[in-house]
């Protein structure tokens, strides 16, 4: 049923769709103008070089020969080429510090990217909220405006951990799938493709599922970030395999709508079903939360959902809007 309401909610609140997706194509021009800034001066330096020019060229001079089977020449144009990729690896050693410096850029701008796209996370969160709770067409940039300390908040401890965890995990899978099982003689290439995909899924999945009651408890709990991660990271009596199961079906339906829009649309459904795969698992969220703490909500106008045994809310709480 949380799988059912959760497509009901995203329905429901499509509209913060479009102003997702706008708010993330400013974050994406904006960040694809600092990694052209950033990686432009060496990429252009490599490529403008002799070394990959011989290449290039020793490259095409093979296919040329193998094509005309000139067998006498391949030989030597494998020779060149193997001659200019040697030249082409030392000159990228002896730029090992722009190097570094570039990957520090790099991963600088990925970081202020996700800090931007959290707060982008948060506003829908709350927009979402609000007509799950409420009812009310709560406008976007306004919600964002409103909640920007929380927000903002927010977005500075979830980014840099996301980003640690990412790293952390996506290495030692391509460590583990594409080091030590390549070490195995019956282990193929599709094979080892297939098994980090779904240790990358996994991994996302996991992470998805120890921190989907952060913003249901900042927004719908009124708790304080202290709080709402002790919330999140505590999993007793929360079906965390349920939950890592839903996430499971989302991420892989995900993965299916987006690259089944970018192949049989040319990219242009992308536009849609990226924003919209952030929609669906802010709903989720707040489904599971909603269900979890036995509160009543709507998925659509005209259907409220309530819980087996509905919450009594103290004086306190319905002053406070809880």
């Amino acid at each position: 049923m949380k799988f059912k309401h959760t497509l009901n909610v995203l329905i429901d609140n499509f509209s913060v769709t479009y102003k997702q997706l706008l708010f993330r194509l400013v974050i994406w021009v904006i960040t694809a103008c600092l990694y052209t800034a950033i990686l432009y001066p060496f990429v252009n330096g490599l490529t403008g070089s002799a070394d990959f020019a011989n290449l290039i060229n020793g490259v095409k001079d093979f296919l040329a020969d193998l094509v005309n089977g000139r067998n006498t020449e391949i030989a030597e144009a494998t020779q060149r080429i193997k001659e200019a990729f040697e030249s082409l690896l030392r000159l990228i050693a002896d730029n090992r510090a722009n190097i570094v410096w570039g990957v520090v850029g790099v991963s600088a701008v990925y970081l202020v990217s996700k800090f931007f796209s959290g707060l982008g996370n948060y506003a829908a969160a709350a927009v979402v909220n609000d007509k799950m709770a409420l009812r009310a067409h709560s406008p976007f940039m306004v919600t964002l405006i409103r909640n920007l300390k929380s927000a903002t908040l927010y977005s500075l401890i979830y980014s840099p951990m996301s980003f640690v965890y990412d790293t952390v995990c996506y290495f030692c899978a391509y460590l583990l799938v594409f080091r030590l099982l390549a070490m195995l003689p019956f282990v193929i290439i599709p094979l080892q493709i297939f098994l980090f995909v779904t240790a990358i899924i996994f991994i996302v999945c996991v992470k998805m599922t120890f921190t989907s009651d952060w913003l249901p408890a900042l927004i719908r709990g009124k708790n304080g970030q202290k709080q709402a991660i002790v919330k999140t990271f505590s999993r007793s009596g929360k079906n965390t395999f349920e939950v890592m199961a839903n996430f499971v079906v989302l991420c892989l339906l995900i993965i299916a709508v987006n690259f089944g829009g970018i192949i049989f649309t040319f990219g242009a459904a992308a536009l849609l079903t990226i924003p919209a795969s952030y929609i669906i698992l802010v709903c989720f969220e707040f489904v599971n939360y909603y269900d979890r703490e036995e509160l009543k909500y709507f998925i659509d106008k005209n259907t409220i959902i309530k819980p087996e045994k509905e919450k009594v809310l103290t004086r306190e709480e319905f002053f406070k809007g809880e």
